[in-house]
């Protein structure tokens, strides 16, 4: 096969029946890219791993479908996005614990097993990303709750989540972003 020279611009944006899909990649470098965009990003502390385990403060490899958007309503619009979108009120939550049913499933609190709420004081999740990991199907204890979100200020590492300004985050979504090449490990 012969090398194309100079190379050819990576594609980002795939039209599939007249409907744009935009996939980001994140590599354990610190950015997130979008087509020629470059926007800082924060993984988890552990960087990205093929191998994914609950706790284990690593962002998993792979392809990271958008399956939806949880906002505040109260805090930030309805954001823009390719993906349908659900306002998140005080009593939301998410199961991460292994050794229940509802393990990696959006919940409503109070509830029996441990879990974190959605419905935070700080800002990283006025708007949330729900990521496509361990949901289909569910498998205990292979992660859970893995999210695009705000990052804190410092860009200081994430539990496992990717994390963006929330300005870069608002921007992402309404390019149109359908998923996430994670990248290494």
């Amino acid at each position: 096969m012969m090398a194309i020279w100079p190379p050819r611009p990576r594609a980002w944006g795939i039209c599939l029946n007249k409907v744009e899909l935009h996939i980001a990649s994140v590599r354990g470098d610190g950015y997130l890219w979008l087509g020629p965009e470059r926007f800082q990003a924060s993984i988890g502390a552990r960087g990205i791993v093929r191998h994914k385990e609950e706790g284990d403060s690593g962002t998993p490899a792979g392809r990271l479908a958008l399956r939806r958007v949880l906002y505040r309503a109260d805090r930030v619009a309805l954001p823009r996005c390719a993906v349908p979108t659900e306002p998140i009120a005080r009593g939301d939550g998410w199961c991460d614990d292994p050794h229940h049913a509802d393990y990696n499933c959006m919940i409503r609190l109070p509830h029996a097993a441990r879990h974190e709420a959605l419905w935070r004081d700080d800002a990283l999740y006025d708007v949330i990303g729900v990521l496509g990991w361990n949901d289909a199907p569910v498998v205990r204890g292979r992660g859970s709750a893995i999210f695009l979100h705000a990052a804190r200020p410092d860009y200081r590492p994430t539990a496992g989540c990717i994390a963006l300004a929330p300005a870069d985050l608002i921007a992402v979504l309404a390019k149109g972003l359908t998923a996430i090449d994670v990248i290494g490990g």
